[in-house]
């Protein structure tokens, strides 16, 4: 009984530190699907959708929110209790203790003192006598500081990349509006005379989409991290990008295609590789975003903001082509992360974020506008 114990402690400590290199240390995504990490957030993410499917709107909202911060504390929390377990299963098997009281050394008692010396409290009460449970007490007590020094490094490196990630779809509000729409994004930029504009605009865009690739494959636990606006969401821009530069691609009078093939490429990589980092399943028989009837009205919509769509039996074949290559993603991610796709344009006029402000509905209410307001609905 106390080898199996030892054998059991061995083991449960090399699966928590394999896994905890993997998801912190490792910068690239393990195939294995057998890992804690991935057991707990499956489990975890159930749980919480769970709840959360009887809630209103912005309420369940608020609460998914959170799940990304608690589920990585969690996380953390869940690695230290399983480290203690795993040692106090080998001072049971292996190691011989003091205690300064009469009680007798159960495997309790070697709980607590595994648990104090992770965490170098050091009470003194019970104290290793054999070399074996000096040794492992040694070494827990070194894995505990390295545990905090995890934790120091680790929080802002993810807090760091979520903020990297943030900057640019927030930028996006005011060139796509929110939430974000292709159709949007190409009335206001897609008429502009200069060409570089909006090859720039896109080439941020194959940036971003390459650090987001990056960033939430190191960093996995980014994909449960929402924006911090309710209709924003970083699948919400990587779907607008791979719609309008699909759009490009498939022909636009006036626009050359070089740059939104680049992107394009790179944001499609970034949709297939996440899906597959969260355990998205793709559904065959999930409804379309686009419809014939949709897209006739969209071509409307650009062509009456000065941006010309190809439009015969080519383009839509080539169109369709381009979708089938990223929608089934985005929508599988959308049903696994629970986030909305924006829809390719919207049925009427929405304020951007940036147009709103916490006092319009009590001015609204009073029936008076603000000068501001009125000012910059005359310049846009």
């Amino acid at each position: 009984m106390l080898a199996l114990a030892a054998i059991a402690g061995i083991l449960i400590i090399f699966l928590v530190l394999l896994d905890a290199f993997e998801t912190i240390v490792l910068p690239r995504r393990v195939q294995r699907s057998y890992r804690l990490t991935a057991w707990f957030y499956r489990n975890f993410w159930t749980a919480w959708t769970k709840l959360s499917r009887s809630m209103p709107g912005r309420l369940r909202e608020n609460f998914l929110g959170y799940f990304g911060p608690l589920s990585l504390i969690f996380l953390l929390v869940l690695w230290a209790i399983s480290l203690i377990f795993g040692f106090t299963l080998l001072q049971y098997g292996l190691g011989e203790h003091l205690r300064l009281s009469d009680e007798q050394i159960t495997f309790g008692v070697l709980l607590y003192h595994s648990g104090e010396t992770f965490f170098t409290l050091g009470y003194g009460d019970i104290t290793p006598i054999s070399s074996a449970a000096r040794t492992l007490a040694v070494l827990e007590a070194g894995m505990g500081f390295a545990f905090l020094g995890v934790v120091v490094g680790y929080l802002p490196v993810v807090y760091s990349s979520f903020s990297s990630r943030e900057i640019q779809i927030s930028m996006l509000d005011s060139r796509a509006g929110s939430p974000p729409t292709a159709a949007e994004l190409l009335s206001r930029l897609g008429c502009c005379p200069d060409q570089t504009v909006l090859d720039e605009v896109f080439r941020d865009w194959e940036r971003w989409s390459a650090d987001l690739l990056s960033s939430h494959i190191s960093y996995p636990v980014l994909c449960f991290f929402r924006s911090q606006h309710g209709n924003q969401s970083w699948l919400g821009a990587l779907t607008v990008i791979l719609d309008v530069t699909s759009l490009v691609v498939t022909g636009v009078d006036g626009i050359r295609t070089e740059q939104a093939k680049l992107t394009f490429a790179m944001a499609r990589h970034a949709a297939v590789d996440l899906a597959q980092v969260v355990a998205a399943q793709y559904d065959p028989l999930a409804a379309t975003r686009l419809s014939e009837q949709e897209l006739l009205q969209l071509r409307k919509s650009l062509a009456s903001a000065g941006v010309r769509v190809k439009q015969d039996e080519t383009a839509d074949a080539k169109l369709e082509k381009l979708r089938s290559l990223y929608e089934p993603y985005v929508e599988a991610l959308s049903r696994r992360l629970l986030f909305k796709l924006p829809p390719w344009m919207h049925s009427e006029k929405k304020k951007d974020n940036w147009q709103s402000g916490p006092w319009d509905r009590a001015i609204q209410a009073k029936g008076l506008s603000t000068p501001a307001r009125v000012v910059l609905d005359d310049h846009f």
